[in-house]
């Protein structure tokens, strides 16, 4: 149990906030103090010389909590968020600002990194190996985090100011989502459409690049786990490429036609939340069969549109879903387990292309004995839609040998252009 002085000195808290649902933009924050104080009236306590506050306050940052121990290390406890059934917990998006002496130096050490995944233990300390930091908010810095024993990872913050953010990733928040729908609502070559509403009642949206009547279509979804903010800015890589007036922009809107869902959980990247919906529901899982309207009216609200596509005739030819991790593999919809050699024939052409046009190199997860269903598994069996999910690697780049910035993700995106030019060619 912790001392009343060891409470007094840190100031133990738990942040959360909420945004408001119908103002994407505007902001309520909750601060809830939890402490226990049995110090006798007599005792004193000696206050900190240089005393730290984790700011937690503001669009998309963790619900964190914090302690400074006897060694002077900031333990920053994530907050676990639940699947509705099934016993799998996450915690793993990062993002708060620590406000300090400016050239001090704040040790940092991320605590609550044993989720459990697919029903087993599993600590994410292994890919937790660099985060990014800034003074300003708004540029992003990469910085390495340092492995300990038993699992445990520090970060050594250098103060340059009084406040510096710290990340997992580069940030992609529903404001900057926000400013590129407004963008795009003007552009000519797109539409933004709304196709439903999230769990808290946030807009959907579904953006077309391109003609209806290209010969090929493809669906991208981003986001469906809200600490994966990387898939974001590969999508508006693609999107702002295929929406340039070039001449290969418009040989690659005439071959195909982009079907980008750009945020799938905008309630839990509100929230700073890292996996499930509101309702505790993995949105790329269970695709084997129509979502439930109430628990996951997200994926309803896709799956909903999606028939009204193949009755339009405008079958998607390919389904990318674009996620981060700590390994940034490619993981396709499994025909080896559904029976269909020509799909995995197909994968297999995806990646050749992808590691010709673009920097990836990390390779293809090996079929497994069984099927998660993600949505590239269930779009395969129940619609006969090619399908993979893409992730990328957190903290590095194989294909670069550097750690990964917004900047080049927005490349990654600008290449898969090309890369779904060539996969449409034979379609």
């Amino acid at each position: 149990m912790l001392s009343a002085t060891r409470l007094l000195i840190c100031g133990l808290a738990v942040c959360a906030f909420k945004l408001d649902a119908a103002e994407p933009s505007s902001m309520l924050l909750t601060v809830a103090l939890q402490q226990t104080d049995t110090t006798p009236a007599a005792a004193t306590t000696k206050p900190l010389s240089d005393p730290v506050f984790i700011d937690c306050g503001f669009e998309n940052a963790s619900p964190v909590w914090y302690e400074r121990t006897d060694e002077g290390v900031v333990d920053v406890h994530l907050v676990y968020d639940h699947e509705r059934s099934g016993g799998n917990r996450a915690a793993g998006h990062i993002q708060f600002a620590v406000e300090a002496k400016a050239g001090s130096t704040v040790t940092l050490e991320f605590i609550n990194l044993n989720n459990i995944y697919n029903g087993a233990l599993g600590s994410i300390a292994g890919e937790l190996q660099a985060v990014v930091v800034s003074e300003d908010g708004t540029t992003w810095t990469p910085v390495k985090t340092r492995a300990l024993p038993d699992k445990r990872v520090q970060l050594e913050l250098q103060m340059t100011g009084p406040r510096m953010s710290v990340a997992r990733v580069h940030p992609y928040r529903l404001s900057d989502l926000d400013q590129w729908l407004t963008s795009v609502r003007t552009n000519p070559l797109a539409e933004v459409m709304v196709i439903g509403k999230t769990v808290e009642g946030r807009d959907i949206e579904i953006v077309r690049v391109g003609d209806t009547v290209a010969p090929c279509h493809v669906f991208v979804r981003a986001r469906a786990h809200p600490w994966e903010a990387g898939g974001n800015w590969v999508a508006k890589g693609l999107a702002d490429r295929l929406l340039l007036g070039d001449a290969d922009a418009k040989t690659f809107r005439a071959r195909y036609c982009l079907w980008l869902l750009p945020m799938a959980n905008k309630d839990g990247v509100a929230k700073g939340r890292t996996r499930f919906n509101l309702n505790g529901m993995d949105l790329n899982r269970g695709w084997n069969a129509l979502a439930d309207e109430k628990l996951a009216p997200e994926n309803f609200a896709l799956e909903t549109w999606l028939n009204q596509q193949i009755k339009s005739g405008r079958r998607p030819t390919l389904a990318l879903e674009l996620h981060n991790d700590g390994y940034g593999k490619l993981q396709p919809g499994r025909p080896s387990v559904l029976g269909d050699p020509v799909a995995a024939e197909r994968m297999t052409r995806l990646e050749t292309l992808l590691r010709r046009h673009t920097w990836f190199t990390e390779g293809s997860t090996k079929p497994a004995a069984g099927i998660t269903f993600t949505l590239a598994d269930g779009w395969l069996q129940r619609y006969g839609i090619d399908g993979a999910v893409h992730e990328f690697n957190c903290h590095w780049i194989a294909g670069l040998k550097e750690h990964p910035t917004a900047a080049q993700w927005q490349d990654y995106g600008a290449s898969l252009a090309r890369v779904l030019f060539d996969y449409c060619q034979d379609r």
